[in-house]
């Protein structure tokens, strides 16, 4: 059994495995993509193929939708190469499910895959936004995805070669994106939606403005008229709504692959390209799923709702959003990874066994969070953090690993934990000083920072663009000596770029400073300090 379109026509030993097989018409569907468009992706990673891909599989087999997806990656080729190109675009999904069984399925709505920086891929995507049935845009490129500056507000070099260069071959996303709809806009300026679909705060906004700083540098330059920029700023023409989305979605693991393999299915193995993206051709993910887009698609759009998808207003996306990634989820994600990577766990469902962990996140999310978030109306934020807490986390079966939630650690900890502090600051009833796991949890990613565990040995630090500058200010602290601590933490926690305030204006800075110096004392302190704190 090999998976493409050829590989499939062998129902009966795909079925007899397991593995459901996609009941519409792939020939045709692809036909219709490239005649009439209607939905372009951004990132054509792990997250897109096995979510955002199946949303559209479930409505082409159900008959509410004709055309696919065009996946498009603007950072990795290797993966459209390697990957989308000898498997015809398609992807076994697999669900990791908390018994231990899996359930296996061929997700074949991506009509093809293309490579933005490539010339034939540009043209081809020029193509595709001249035609008026396109109706989104979409994306899974990561928030890092649509700055065009770095932590210090200069601009990237890509970025800045794009400016400079102008819309002709532009190689950043945001670069792509308003090369293609300038294409849009000087073919007839038929509306459309540009969505993001990323694990941010306010995600739409971020990629309007992105997109948006792109084109005005480009008109000041002369490369674009005034016109364009009115028609890419009227959300009655360009819209760009917010979303939220929730799904656990790992590395291939290797047991995954055995499996698979096991059952006859060939070619499964995972690749790790040059730019170190992990990629296979399956996915496994866990099964819950949650995804939430504000309702405004001047151009029309896909029934998504049909298929799983809350479709709102914003301020409900906005709610909901802030319920995951400042209480439910994502603040107990990243206490767990650099916990988890001091402490020598491999996976986060081990974690979960773990008394003091288990201790931390649930005070972090039920005592901490909860009394600050807003309810979003359509989904229970303490139902919420139930799941994650009882069903999603100690998921045995999940291989997703403490190193890989730690990774970009500094780009997350103003929305997973700022948020939380400046809603306790902002309320007359409340004062930060009250925290008591979050300060725990920001001193373990500082202590993480060093790259020593908990026992005194060397470990790698996940890769973080911050990384250099933070190591470079915790030089000269020594594990068991935390009199060599000093002031040197004083700058890091009164950067409000790092924790979305000061923390020395929040009042947190001493007791940040304090755990840290308890976390460095020597081997063990770890255990020890999360011990005494939690107890």
């Amino acid at each position: 059994m090999i998976l493409n379109y050829n590989g499939l026509q062998d129902r009966e030993a795909w079925e007899k495995a397991g593995v459901k097989l996609p009941e519409h018409d792939w020939k045709a569907m692809c036909a219709e993509t490239e005649e009439r468009p209607v939905w372009v992706h951004f990132g054509a990673g792990n997250i897109f193929r096995i979510f955002v891909a199946g949303l559209q599989q479930r409505l082409l087999d159900a008959g509410e939708a004709k055309a696919g997806i065009v996946a498009v990656e603007t950072f990795d080729s290797e993966v459209i190469e390697k990957i989308y190109v000898p498997h015809d675009s398609m992807t076994l999904a697999v669900s990791l499910l908390a018994d231990g069984g899996i359930d296996k399925s061929v997700v074949a709505s991506i009509a093809k895959g293309v490579v933005a920086a490539q010339p034939e891929g540009l043209a081809a995507l020029r193509e595709i936004f001249r035609k008026p049935s396109l109706q989104m845009l979409s994306f899974t490129i990561t928030e890092k995805g649509y700055a065009l500056r770095d932590m210090n507000g200069a601009l990237t070099p890509v970025a800045a070669a794009d400016i400079e260069n102008g819309p002709a071959a532009p190689k950043h996303a945001m670069g792509v994106v308003a090369a293609l709809l300038l294409e849009r806009f000087n073919a007839d300026g038929t509306p459309i939606a540009v969505v993001s679909m990323d694990n941010c705060s306010h995600n739409g906004e971020k990629l309007r403005a992105g997109v948006t700083e792109m084109a005005r540098a480009w008109q000041q330059k002369g490369y674009v008229g005034a016109d364009y920029i009115a028609w890419l700023e009227d959300e009655a023409k360009v819209s760009f709504p917010w979303s939220m989305i929730d799904k656990i979605t790992p590395r291939p693991a290797e047991a995954v692959e055995q499996q698979l393999t096991a059952l006859g299915i060939e070619d499964m193995a995972p690749i790790i390209t040059e730019k170190h993206t992990y990629i296979a051709p399956f996915v496994n993910a866990e099964a819950p799923q949650y995804l939430v887009i504000e309702d405004r698609f001047p151009n029309g759009r896909p029934p998504l709702e049909k298929a799983g998808v809350y479709m709102t207003d914003r301020d409900t996306v906005n709610r909901t959003e802030r319920m995951k990634v400042t209480t439910c989820l994502n603040p107990l994600h990243t206490a767990l990874a650099v916990y988890g990577c001091l402490l020598g766990y491999q996976k986060i469902c081990d974690e979960m066994q773990d008394a003091e962990l288990t201790a931390l996140i649930r005070r972090i999310g039920y005592v901490e969070g909860l009394p600050v978030v807003t309810d979003p109306g359509i989904l229970s934020p303490k139902a919420f953090i139930d799941e994650v807490v009882e069903k999603r986390f100690p998921n045995p079966f999940m291989p997703d690993t403490p190193q890989r939630i730690a990774c970009d650690t500094s780009q997350k900890v103003p929305i997973r934990f700022g948020e939380t502090i400046k809603s306790y600051a902002a309320d007359p009833d409340r004062d930060p000083k009250q925290l008591e796991a979050i300060p725990l949890a920001l001193a373990g990613w500082l202590r993480y920072l060093l790259g020593v565990d908990d026992a005194g040995n060397a470990i790698p630090v996940s890769p973080d663009p911050m990384l250099p500058v933070l190591q470079a200010q915790l030089e000269g602290i020594e594990l068991g000596k935390p009199e060599s601590v000093g002031e040197k933490l004083k700058p890091i926690l009164d950067n409000p770029n790092l924790f979305g305030m000061s923390l020395v204006e929040a009042g947190l800075d001493g007791k940040v400073t304090g755990y840290f110096k308890e976390l460095i004392a020597g081997p063990g302190a770890v255990r020890a300090t999360l011990k005494k704190v939690l107890d």
